[in-house]
């Protein structure tokens, strides 16, 4: 069998329980090199045979994922935060299946929600913003039509920019072109849950300086949207006066919620 891992954001501790098992049971380790903590290769049990896909090609890491299964090797395909999000697994996937080789995915946490909780951030605020767009500035790998920086900023949700690290200059005319005011708040988060994390809150149009001022050129996430501001509204949940299935409210709230 083969698994395909969600590492985690990267922090050691962050990987699922699930991924955490596999992994010492693995034969064989396929992992994300250029992204995934190192650490976490120190649970792989002793004489595991370990890749590092960041030196290899995809029909690289297919044939050794071939080479195993004929040899009846669990094999597990380490992936940074969850497989799912720019984790170029699709193609790998849809390999595996032509070749008839069973396989699974677990799921990780994503870097995005290791950013949130460094910036103790929630990213969908009442009144603020109910959405959350996951997305990338377009660099060596084109935007599908419709999905521009520029377009999806007119919907001023809250934006969790992937890739986009080296182009700050950049995305900042897009947001900003987009929609954005300057100065809505903003934060460049390098290396989220690992030891040497950088938060760093700014603006829209601040962008780029606090990039270079804390010289963050790669392996960060920016987050975009009022929910990093100090105005919302509280929650319905947990208010006295809302009624759910499990609580009658006060009647404080009246009869229009």
């Amino acid at each position: 069998m083969v698994y395909i891992v969600g590492a985690g954001p990267g922090a050691v501790d962050l990987i699922t329980v699930r991924g955490a098992d596999l992994l010492k049971q693995a034969d064989i380790v396929i992992w994300a090199g250029s992204l995934v903590n190192p650490r976490l290769l120190e649970q792989c049990k002793s004489g595991c045979e370990i890749h590092d896909s960041a030196k290899m090609t995809l029909e690289q890491v297919i044939q050794t994922i071939r080479e195993g299964h004929r040899q009846g090797k669990t094999i597990v395909r380490l992936h940074t935060g969850d497989p799912s999000i720019y984790g170029a697994i699709r193609e790998q996937m849809d390999l595996l299946a032509e070749a008839v080789i069973p396989f699974e995915v677990v799921p990780g946490v994503s870097s995005f929600c290791g950013t949130a909780a460094a910036l103790k951030a929630e990213l969908t605020l009442p009144n603020v913003s109910q959405t959350v767009i996951i997305t990338r500035l377009e660099g060596h790998t084109p935007m599908p039509q419709g999905e521009s920086m520029r377009s999806l900023a007119a919907h001023n949700a809250t934006m969790c920019i992937f890739l986009s690290s080296g182009m700050l200059d950049k995305l900042a005319e897009e947001l900003i072109a987009g929609g954005y005011a300057p100065d809505t708040p903003a934060a460049l988060v390098y290396k989220a849950t690992w030891p040497d994390e950088k938060v760093c809150r700014c603006t829209v149009e601040t962008l780029a300086q606090t990039g270079r001022d804390n010289d963050i050129k790669a392996t960060a996430l920016v987050v975009v949207g009022g929910v990093l501001g100090t105005e919302y509204e509280r929650s319905l949940l947990y208010h006295p006066g809302f009624t759910t299935l499990f609580r009658e409210g006060d009647g404080s709230l009246g009869a229009s919620h």
